[in-house]
């Protein structure tokens, strides 16, 4: 038998690995598709085979990545999933968006320090859950959560800005008009800032301004005044 070490890999090229598809068990397929119907997700793919088979896919506004669920598609017990999380740039403006749909969803929270023990359940930062979105707005520090019929658990998350080293390269990239909309928003507030600093005067440089302001947002950098 031959083997491959760790370092003889390390210089081969990077493949692309994306995920694309999350399995998610239901009791009822009928159910679940109206659900997710209502959250106003993608129907891809809805299609029935042979040993009563059936898969239904969704797809998230924005999203590259889909979930499916169905018929003999997995042996999870229904409601399992857990700990699904939807990014979004604006917790209270997705929330709301759910709940104009006829969706139940809690308030928005945000951690009440770093515990991973109690009554609420468990997510990224913790297990105490104190209400309103992260006082500081601190990206990655805002959460809404919901269920399915079923009881699998989705998680809203709030980013604005990404971890250093989270986006590859230069490139920069919105799953949305609404998503670069709010990215603007962010920088005309940060640049109103920078404008008072320098005494009010007019920056005719501001689109340059900008684009550096979102770019370096995305790769998790702060702009230089």
């Amino acid at each position: 038998m031959t083997t491959t070490s760790a370092s003889q890999t390390s210089n081969a090229p990077a493949v692309d690995l994306k995920l694309e598809i999350v399995v998610i068990p239901v009791s009822d397929v009928e159910r679940a598709k109206q659900f997710y119907a209502k959250l106003g997700w993608r129907l891809d793919a809805d299609f029935a085979g042979p040993d009563d088979y059936r898969v239904i896919q969704f797809t998230p506004p924005g999203s590259n990545t889909s979930v499916i669920f169905g018929k003999n598609v997995t042996s999870a017990a229904p409601g399992s999933a857990q700990g699904l999380y939807l990014v979004v740039s604006d917790i209270e403006a997705a929330r709301n968006a759910l709940l104009g749909r006829g969706v139940a969803i809690s308030e928005a929270f945000h951690a009440g320090g770093d515990v991973h023990v109690g009554t609420d359940e468990p997510y990224l930062f913790g297990r105490v859950r104190l209400s309103g979105p992260d006082p500081a707005r601190g990206s990655y520090r805002s959460y809404a959560s919901f269920s399915d019929p079923d009881g699998n658990g989705w998680l809203l998350q709030e980013v604005t800005a990404r971890l250093p080293g989270r986006i590859d390269g230069n490139g920069t990239s919105f799953t949305s008009s609404a998503d670069l909309a709010a990215a603007f928003r962010r920088a005309a507030a940060a640049h109103g800032e920078y404008e008072k600093q320098n005494g009010g005067k007019h920056d005719e440089n501001w689109p340059d301004w900008y684009a550096d302001y979102i770019v370096n947002e995305q790769h998790g950098q702060q702009q230089a005044a």
